[in-house]
């Protein structure tokens, strides 16, 4: 009996192998009669998007790809053992710059595919998010048949249905735009899914691959594999899961044998080094560099959008040199955005915060139906005199259906647990048989049960302890003062250019270390959406962009810093602010 094969697809020295050059495939084919088959089918697809050369013909995948593309299709195809016709690995990622020849690569995959299949009526699909993105993908397909008469013979284009079937097997190739009509009750066996970071900004997306995915559950053969580039915003929902998850395999995290990844980003050093800036290191994210995209090119896309320093540069640094974006810092962008990420202490609990402190502040804003309710809990570190921040947020599904767009990234932070998406019913008539059945909403009552723990632990100054926007918050006023917490404990803090002392400080308090917060996704992300706009003498923090981009929290944490700038003391501590005897009190 022949011993059984043993092989890991993590690739713990990627870092060394994607500045060297060489390939990210972790292991040799596990079946190299396999995957030679199918590389001579790969080789041989004609690119109609190229002239033809001397002989009429189109250049082949065989003499256009660079060699991690064929290490790739090796990899897939050499999976499959030949005696028992089952896959052992089955699922497959390329994270790889735009302009590398995605569409093209994918294309002659799944075509190879088609054509190697052995299954009788088999279902091949290229699932793409959008019907522009499914087209860039079946034409090039359509193109390589149509452009060999061999294979003319047994494969058939039909293009108004975005198919092309094999004649002999009965098997057909798809490529469909998804939607929840299209994907349901999949059955293909083996299923490309084109850019993925398209289908992290769908809510649903998780659930409809799932679908889309169940077929090949019952054959043997199948296999998946996801292609795409980096997102032109931070990572979010089933793109977000899948590129973490993909990573952990090559970086030997989590030990599994059946995917593998090829992803072609950036090593941590390179990053913040900002290498990737540097034209002779291109190559790292850009394997096809010189043959379907030049590094002439790519230096004047980059110094075009260097000029303006905007949202255009880091899409271009995510689409082009796959950057991945953790903040999309522009021009205009509050000043403190270039140290907020470095200043993140992920051990920062509310716990955690009030064991450290030796006085505690909370700002809070509130916004509409259509906002984020931002609560921040702020407090002056023992010892150090460091400003320690812990955010939370909360909304209502209005939320949601207005608001499409961030419904995958507001899912991902109410997993995390940094949002609560309130869920509790919302009586007809707001009222109870008598008064007395009245009963809060559920942002209000947890806002107020938070407070309320803060409250216990003394670090609550006597005066000046919960600084709110005015705007908006009776109700929460009316919570508060059921603890015991009124005025002058509870105070209205003047919004706009009243808060441009806690932009200014903030952010110098940021750059020098002299501020750490809990490194939420979620404020990241709201952070990012602060904009600075100037006047003659003021600062102002207004949204980049109306309606999509929340800042409430970040609001919250402005209010907080207010309330700190005042030199706080807890009620508890006898002591007074130095800046209360000066008389510098002033909100």
């Amino acid at each position: 009996m022949a011993a059984a094969l043993k092989w890991s697809t993590a690739c713990t020295d990627w870092r060394e192998r994607i500045v060297a050059r060489e390939s990210l495939v972790p292991c040799e084919p596990l079946f190299p009669t396999k995957a030679e088959d199918a590389l001579g089918v790969f080789k041989s697809l004609q690119v109609v998007d190229l002239p033809k050369n001397e002989s009429d013909r189109h250049p082949t995948l065989g003499e256009v790809c660079d060699q991690f593309v064929f290490d790739l299709v090796a990899a897939i195809f050499g999976a499959e053992d030949p005696a028992t016709g089952k896959r052992l690995i089955k699922e497959f990622m390329l994270l790889i710059s735009k302009k590398n020849g995605k569409s093209m690569i994918a294309a002659g995959i799944m075509v190879t595919a088609l054509i190697v299949n052995w299954r009788p009526n088999a279902i091949l699909q290229i699932l793409a998010p959008t019907l522009e993105v499914a087209n860039n993908s079946f034409e090039p397909a359509m193109g390589m048949v149509r452009a060999d008469p061999d294979l003319a013979v047994v494969l058939k284009v039909v293009e108004h249905q975005r198919q092309i079937k094999h004649l002999d097997t009965g098997a057909v190739l798809k490529v469909i735009a998804a939607d929840s009509d299209t994907v349901a009750g999949g059955k293909a066996s083996i299923t490309l899914i084109e850019e993925l970071w398209l289908f992290g900004k769908k809510p649903k997306a998780a659930a409809m691959l799932r679908e889309a995915l169940g077929g090949g559950s019952a054959r043997p053969e199948a296999f998946t594999l996801y292609i795409t580039t980096h997102s032109d915003e931070p990572p979010s929902g089933v793109f977000k899961s899948k590129l973490a998850y993909f990573r952990d395999v090559r970086d030997g995290v989590i030990d599994d044998p059946a995917t593998m990844a090829m992803l072609y980003e950036w090593p941590l050093e390179l990053l913040d080094a900002e290498t990737y800036l540097d034209p002779a290191f291109f190559y790292v994210t850009n394997p096809h560099i010189e043959r379907s995209v030049t590094v002439e090119w790519l230096k004047a896309e980059l110094a075009k959008e260097q000029i303006g320093e905007g949202e255009g540069l880091q899409i271009f640094l995510a689409k082009h040199l796959n950057v991945e974006i953790g903040m999309r810092l522009r021009r205009d962008r509050w000043r403190g955005a270039d140290y907020w990420e470095m200043r993140a202490d992920t051990t920062l609990t509310l716990e955690t915060l009030l064991a450290r402190c030796e006085v505690v502040v909370v700002g809070v804003d509130g916004g509409g139906l259509d906002d984020l309710y931002g609560l921040c809990v702020a407090g002056r570190e023992r010892g150090t005199g460091r400003w320690l921040y812990w955010f939370k947020a909360w909304c209502w599904p209005d939320v949601l259906a207005r608001r499409k767009e961030i419904v995958a990234q507001l899912l991902d932070y109410q997993k995390a647990g940094d949002l609560v998406i309130c869920d509790e019913a919302i009586p007809d008539d707001g009222m109870g048989e008598d008064d007395a059945d009245y009963e809060r909403p559920q942002d209000i009552r947890e806002i107020v049960e938070t407070i309320k723990r803060v409250k216990e632990s003394g670090l609550l100054p006597e005066t000046s302890a919960i600084g709110l926007d005015p705007q908006g918050v009776s109700d929460l006023v009316d919570a508060l003062a059921e603890i015991g917490l009124e005025a002058p404990a509870v105070v209205s803090v003047g919004q706009g250019y009243r808060l441009m002392s806690a932009i200014v400080g903030l952010a110098r308090k940021l750059k020098f270390s002299g501020a750490l917060h809990d490194g939420s996704a979620m404020m990241a992300w709201c952070v990012s959406n602060a904009k600075e706009e100037l006047g003659r003498q003021t600062v102002m923090i207004v949204k980049n962009t109306q309606g999509t981009g929340k800042i409430d929290p970040f609001m919250a944490g402005l209010n907080a810093t207010k309330l700190l700038e005042l030199n706080p003391i807890a009620a508890n501590d006898n002591s007074t602010s130095v800046y209360e005897s000066r008389g510098l009190v002033v909100l």
